[in-house]
């Protein structure tokens, strides 16, 4: 047992073992290897195909909303605006209509005031009438102009 060549002849029979168990042990690990490379593949194609569709799609889904928050900005300024308007509207009817009503109490007050002065005034007529005594002499007299003293 110890010639050389035996331990020699021996050491490459293990080797030549392990080697064939190592390639045994290899060939399913490489089969599932290249299906799983077949997959991603076919995987990478069909993302290929699919996923600039799909960024476009999303690109123009972001521009549709950022259009339509655009719009619903636009939309409630513009009802702010139209109800800022009503306010100002409602408040210019609430001063319209104070007015007419002050007014309308000054016209009343008003004719309330003439009525009652018209309805004194024939009775002081009347009473001043009474007390006056009537004219004896016309009251308009005609008199002649003085001569002229210039000849």
């Amino acid at each position: 047992m110890s010639d050389p060549l035996f331990w020699l002849g021996f050491s490459l029979l293990l080797v030549a073992v392990s080697l064939t168990a190592v390639l045994v042990a290899l060939i399913p690990a490489v089969t599932e290897l290249a299906r799983a490379a077949r997959s991603a593949e076919k995987l990478f194609d069909t993302l290929q195909r699919e996923f600039p569709p799909t960024l476009e799609a999303i690109r123009l889904t972001g521009l549709e909303i950022s259009e339509l928050t655009d719009d619903l900005h636009d939309g409630v300024n513009s009802a702010s605006g139209i109800v800022k308007q009503v306010d100002r509207s409602l408040e210019e009817a609430r001063t319209s209509t104070h007015r007419a009503t002050v007014q309308t109490r000054s016209a009343i007050a008003g004719v309330k005031a003439a009525w009652q002065k018209w309805q004194r005034y024939p009775q002081k007529r009347r009473r001043s009438r009474e007390r006056l005594p009537a004219p004896k002499s016309p009251p308009f007299e005609i008199r002649n102009p003085p001569p002229d003293s210039n000849p």
